[in-house]
């Protein structure tokens, strides 16, 4: 072979100066380029042959990556296609053919790393990131073919002459510069594929390990072993996503699980994607137990490209609601290299986000169907995932309202539809309101939720961090209906009736009572109201009104505008005084002295009530309890 010198081609002389710049802070993602082509040129060779293009045989088609310290070199080899000289000239060396100038005005702007790898050719080129010199050597699998080799120092200057290897496939030699010798550490090449050729189509081997294995019976009949010197094969070519749901059992889902996510729990269930047409998408999305976690770690749903790992970060191609989900998805028609814009724009992509979508609720309605039990036991671990789903995306929603559960202070599930023939004949306001009474802490909550049982009122649990924002969501959808807490109000005030109580209190005497009662607390935040409530209710109850309280709730998991203006403003409360119990003629008979005693002692127990007695007056309240003692 003549040796040859000559420039790459004719517009490149800052390409690499962009991509030392650019993909700098991504500068890893080098390895898994060189090993992904490395892989096509394995898959291109096994395809040839089973064309019958390729008589030979193919051997056990391997990609291998070494670390030599000493000389300063990373090596990626395969026994695959390989390349001719003239293969060279037209692949490695045509930068994109004439796309030089079109890459320049593209990215000379460009902010992401995955804006630029892998467009324009330019995945072989990220080597230049950490390597001071290329060399490739190659022998193409064509017959008669004569080895090669090629070298290029990173600027546009390469030379071509003939090569030393003997056998078909390819080497690419980094010589690893200054800067970037942690690329010579095996602890370092071995992490990063783990992160990328994990589950690569083509055997990846990386130095070797020891193994136990049987050598053997000694003389007393037992096995014995030795040690054996074997590759190091770090991935797993046939992941379950590959093959067919029905060539699988439980356990291969559940140990596919464990190698994903080691330290996990075992998953609720699975879905099993597998879709061909109008794109390509297959994958294993798992629900993991999140109990009332909202603050999970999202990025557990892999993204795979033809079993190349891509990226974690996946808000672009799944709907945020199944970020919750740990799993796989690959799609050969998302491209290796893709940028946030690229995804947020593509229309595939977003047929992707609806297609999972729909699979995941009718996978959830299959279970319900199936096994109502079952589900309702699993319901503490999926509820706050189905609401977090029909809160923000509506075709979501309209089908998870069948099975969507409400569950009670009795651990009773309903679905929407059950909950609403439960409660309307009692709970329906003089309005035509229907009236869904809830608490997020039944313990707190005990002495409001004993008032609503004894009126043979339904009081629902919901104490997810996001059931403020699905109690919102369910009365925009609900007609009619409207959500309240059980402290929201004095009982009377939830639910109106036609028939109300009524007091025999004067003008005077209330207003003589209200005056008490504002002396006694001394709290401008506590505004005192007399109410005609049941004679065997609380003398005093104090409660927050049901949409301040709700705003400030939201206030605080994040919402903005009017939101975030009412969770700066101060908590105000009502003090409603029953002018029906026996201790406000007691207190009205008294002197001035004994009534503000009474007073401050009735509203002491109203914020005991409600858990809201603390500090000094905490303790004034014991010893004055003590001393009554």
């Amino acid at each position: 072979m003549i040796q040859e010198k000559g420039t790459i081609s004719i517009n490149t002389e800052n390409i690499f100066p962009i991509i030392k710049k650019f993909l700098y802070s991504d500068h890893e993602i080098f390895l898994r380029e060189l090993v992904s082509n490395a892989v096509d040129a394995s898959q291109k060779l096994k395809r040839l042959a089973s064309l019958g293009h390729y008589a030979k045989e193919t051997g056990d088609l391997k990609v291998k990556v070494s670390v030599d310290a000493a000389a300063k070199t990373l090596t990626i080899s395969d026994n695959g296609i390989g390349m001719t000289a003239d293969e060279i000239k037209k692949y490695i060396n045509q930068v994109a053919f004439s796309g030089a100038t079109e890459f320049m005005e593209k990215f000379k702007e460009a902010k992401d790393a995955n804006e630029i790898i892998g467009r324009f050719g330019l995945g072989f080129y990220s080597a230049f990131m950490v390597a001071e010199k290329v060399e490739i050597q190659t022998l193409s699998y064509q017959d008669g073919a004569a080895p090669a080799k090629w070298t290029c120092d990173g600027s546009t200057e390469f030379e071509i002459s003939e090569g030393s290897r003997t056998e078909r496939g390819t080497d690419v030699i980094l010589y690893i510069n200054s800067e970037s010798e942690e690329f010579l550490e095996e602890s370092r090449i071995s992490s990063i594929l783990d992160k990328y050729a994990k589950f690569l189509p083509v055997s990846v081997q990386f130095g070797t390990k020891e193994e136990s294995v049987e050598d053997g019976v000694d003389e007393e009949g037992k096995t014995k072993y030795k040690t054996v010197t074997v590759d190091n094969i770090i991935n797993n070519t046939n992941p379950i996503w590959t093959k067919a749901p029905g060539d699988l059992k439980d356990e291969d889902y559940l140990d596919f699980y464990r190698e994903l996510y080691p330290f996990s729990e075992e998953p609720l269930f699975w879905i099993h994607l597998n879709v061909d047409y109008p794109f390509n998408l297959t994958g294993v999305l798992y629900f993991p137990k999140l109990k009332n976690d909202f603050e999970v770690q999202k990025n557990k749903i892999k993204l795979f490209s033809r079993q190349v790992f891509i990226t974690d970060e996946v808000k672009d191609i799944v709907p945020e609601f199944l970020l919750l989900l740990h799993g796989v998805i690959d799609s050969p028609d998302i491209p290796l290299n893709v940028s946030r814009s690229f995804l947020q724009a593509d229309s595939n992509v977003k047929k992707i986000n609806s297609y999972i979508s729909r699979k995941v609720a009718d996978k959830l309605s299959e279970l319900f169907k199936k096994d109502r039990k079952g589900y309702e036991e699993k319901w503490s671990d999926i509820g706050l995932f189905v609401k977090y789903g029909a809160i923000s995306d509506e075709k979501f929603y309209d089908k998870a309202k069948d099975f969507l559960l409400l569950t009670n202070t009795n651990n009773e599930h309903y679905t929407i539809e059950e909950y609403n023939a439960k409660v309307k004949d009692f709970q329906t306001d003089k309005d035509g309101n229907l009236v869904y009474l809830y608490t997020a802490d039944a313990e707190h909550h005990h002495s409001f939720v004993q008032a609503a049982t004894k009126k043979n009122y339904d009081v629902l649990l919901m104490n997810s961090p996001i059931d403020t924002h699905f109690i919102q969501h369910l009365e925009m959808k609900l007609n009619k209906t409207r959500m309240k807490r059980v402290d929201a109000d004095v009982l009377d005030k939830l639910i109106e009736k036609a028939d109300t109580e009524k007091h025999q209190l004067t003008e005077d005497e209330q207003t003589k009572l209200k005056a008490v009662f504002e002396k006694a607390i001394n709290n401008p935040a506590m505004k005192v109201e007399i109410e005609s409530l049941p004679a065997e209710a609380m003398p005093v109850t104090i409660t927050m009104e049901e949409w301040m309280r709700r705003m400030k709730e939201m206030s605080k998991m994040g919402g903005g505008g009017m939101m975030g203006f009412y969770g700066s403003m101060p908590d105000n409360y009502k003090v409603a005084v029953n002018a029906n119990h026996k201790i406000i003629s007691k207190l009205l008979a008294a002197d001035e002295a004994q009534q503000t005693a009474i007073a401050k002692q009735a509203f002491d127990l109203a914020l005991l009530a409600q858990g809201m007695l603390k500090g000094a007056d905490l303790t004034a309240f014991v010893e004055r309890n003590v001393e009554v003692i």
